[in-house]
């Protein structure tokens, strides 16, 4: 008798387990963006992946900019990955030289319709070893100058974008420009580095699109940049209007473009989402050139997945969902693509409701003549390293040249 129950127990039981519905599955995908319109059409997409995949729920966790890349990495080190990540590029060398990113070529190319031979080459480079795929980057977007319309109207001075057009757009009308700004504009500033940072946080960002405009740069193929006569002129230029012109928002002080309180700053398309909230008119204008002519940086971020995952190869397929045509497409009013059919496209050009598509073809064409951002795999050690250094070049009575100097010595061995 008691084996009888135990048979009818044991049947139930089975009977449930197979007839009880698929439990959903979550995707943890960390990103450093906050803003809702960034967010919502995330949200949008993982509701898309949901059709074919309806048991699978998507969940974007925010994590700051600013100790983005530690945060990961901690992640990591303490066994509790996400399942998909936004990484910079200054770190794909390290996780990818770890060993920590699975290889989702296999996934991606086997995806109906998804035409990896689409993506740009030149934007792969970083992402890719032979055929082995780490990520796909979402955003190969560069930096371009942002700048309050109506502080320079009321500074009586062309614009940026019109200054371009005539060729006049240089790094010494830059800082002529800026100064006047600020003079114009009692209290306020002429410029600030990318989203008020690049003291502390953000130092190569800082100063790479002046190195670059110079023709130099911070490191390549293994040898320091920075003191090199190139980037030694471009850095003294930016000390010059940090601690004499008084143009530049100088450590310790907050500018806040977005508020209206600095007339210029250098930033992404992604930041356009800012700007309905801004409460002033503005545009979009390309990096100023210097003497090594037009040298547009490019800052790129790519999606991937880590082999500790708890769900790789669902994770594997989401990106592949997410970097598929139609959604980079989506995506592409935001994070300019890497994908060609999409950044030749009319779309792309005329996609983003808040920038002109005149100012988007200045964009485009960055992106085009552009160069990533230099990465290594031992980025968090190099700027760790390079902190008090640069700390000493930020003092109004600093010898730029003998800090440079410095940071060269403190940085070589690691590069």
């Amino acid at each position: 008798m008691n084996v009888v129950k135990t048979r009818v127990a044991v049947s139930a039981m089975v009977f449930c387990l197979m007839s009880a519905p698929t439990l959903a599955e979550d995707l943890r995908v960390t990103v450093w963006t906050g803003n809702d319109a960034h967010l919502k059409m995330l949200n949008g997409i993982a509701e898309s992946f949901k059709e074919n995949h309806p048991d699978v729920i998507v969940k974007f966790e925010t994590v700051p900019v600013s100790d983005y890349t530690q945060k990961l990495t901690f992640q990591v080190a303490g066994g509790n990955p996400p399942d998909i990540a936004w990484m910079m590029e200054d770190a794909a060398p390290a996780f990818e030289n770890a060993g920590l990113l699975m290889d989702i070529g296999p996934t991606v190319k086997a995806a109906q319709g998804y035409d990896f031979d689409d993506f740009s080459q030149p934007a792969m480079a970083l992402w890719q070893k032979g055929e082995t795929v780490y990520g796909i980057p979402f955003s190969t977007s560069p930096f371009m100058i942002y700048y309050n319309k109506d502080m320079f109207d009321k500074a009586g001075l062309e614009d940026p974008l019109a200054l371009a057009a005539k060729g006049e757009w240089t790094l010494d009308k830059f800082q002529e420009t800026a100064k006047k700004l600020a003079e114009a504009n009692p209290g306020k500033w002429g410029f600030e580095f990318k989203d008020g940072e690049g003291y502390a946080s953000r130092m190569t960002h800082a100063l790479l699109p002046s190195i670059r405009a110079y023709g130099g740069d911070i490191w390549t193929n293994g040898q320091c940049g920075f003191d090199k006569p190139e980037a030694i002129a471009a850095v003294k230029q930016l000390h010059d209007m940090v601690f004499k012109d008084k143009s530049i928002v100088p450590p310790g002080e907050q500018g806040d473009y977005f508020s209206g309180n600095s007339a210029m700053t250098d930033n992404q398309i992604s930041r356009a989402s800012k700007m309905p909230e801004a409460g002033f008119n503005w545009g979009i204008a390309p990096l100023p050139t210097g003497p090594g002519g037009e040298s547009p940086v490019i800052g790129q971020a790519g999606l991937v997945v880590f082999e500790q995952g708890k769900h790789k190869e669902l994770a594997a397929q989401f990106v592949a969902h997410m970097t598929d045509k139609e959604n980079v497409a989506t995506m592409a009013q935001f994070f300019p693509p890497a994908r060609k059919s999409v950044l030749d496209s009319e779309a792309f050009i005329n996609g983003n409701k808040l920038v002109p598509a005149e100012q988007m073809k200045n964009v485009s064409s960055a992106i085009t003549k552009g160069r990533v951002h230099p990465a290594h795999e031992k980025a968090p050690q190099i700027l760790a390293a390079m902190a008090p250094r640069v700390d000493a070049l930020w003092k109004p009575d600093a010898n730029v040249e003998d800090a440079l100097k410095g940071v060269c010595a403190a940085i070589q061995p690691l590069l």
